[in-house]
């Protein structure tokens, strides 16, 4: 059974039975909270328009003694895979409609190079300010591990706070602790409008 995680809780990323974990997929997922009534208005009842799409994007920075060092080290849908090939992101989901995970990034942990000890999963809305959008209108919104070699759910974070206001998400981060690695539930909103803001945060 996978781990429920609360904010903050860190967790170490071992397979079930406690053997060493080496693929993991981190699925990211989320949906647009029904607005109310009085601001749907009367065609979007009549009509059933009563969400509005929000284009979140998942990242990942690949750090170096806990910094973003290097452009070349982020994940996105811009540069879907890392120069190692340890960690590939599947694809940008535009709308946050569907079932289940919106965002999958596979890692092989085994690939990571030595020189990096962290990797920092982020979420943004894509062009929140001219959208005039906010964490605060997506709902449901999690953060799940994976063991892809038995398709098992390891943990789960869900994020259950209000994040009114809040452009971007800073939702948790993979980092080696010895020869082992583990999760930490972060679950941090922040006013950076996108990736260049959120990278000056980690540099």
């Amino acid at each position: 059974m996978a781990v429920s995680l609360k904010k903050g809780q860190k967790v170490s990323l071992t397979k079930s039975n406690g053997g060493k974990l080496i693929n993991v997929m981190v699925g990211l997922g989320w949906h647009p909270a029904d607005k109310s009534q009085d601001d749907v208005g009367f065609f979007g009842r009549l009509f059933g328009r009563g969400t509005q799409d929000i284009d979140c994007d998942a990242s990942v920075f690949l750090c170096q003694g806990g910094k973003f060092v290097n452009n070349k080290d982020l994940v996105y849908f811009g540069n879907l895979m890392h120069n190692s090939g340890a960690v590939k992101h599947m694809g940008d989901n535009l709308t946050g409609e569907g079932e289940g995970d919106d965002e999958q990034i596979f890692v092989n942990l085994n690939k990571i190079p030595a020189q990096y000890d962290k990797l920092i999963f982020v979420v943004n809305i894509y062009k929140a300010v001219d959208r005039k959008q906010h964490f605060g209108m997506i709902k449901d919104a999690f953060i799940r591990m994976v063991d892809t070699d038995t398709h098992e759910e390891l943990c789960r974070f869900n994020l259950s706070e209000d994040y009114t206001d809040m452009l971007s998400m800073v939702v948790g981060e993979i980092y080696r602790y010895g020869d082992d690695w583990k999760f930490n539930a972060i679950g941090s909103g922040t006013k950076d409008t996108g990736l260049d803001d959120l990278a000056k945060r980690f540099r």
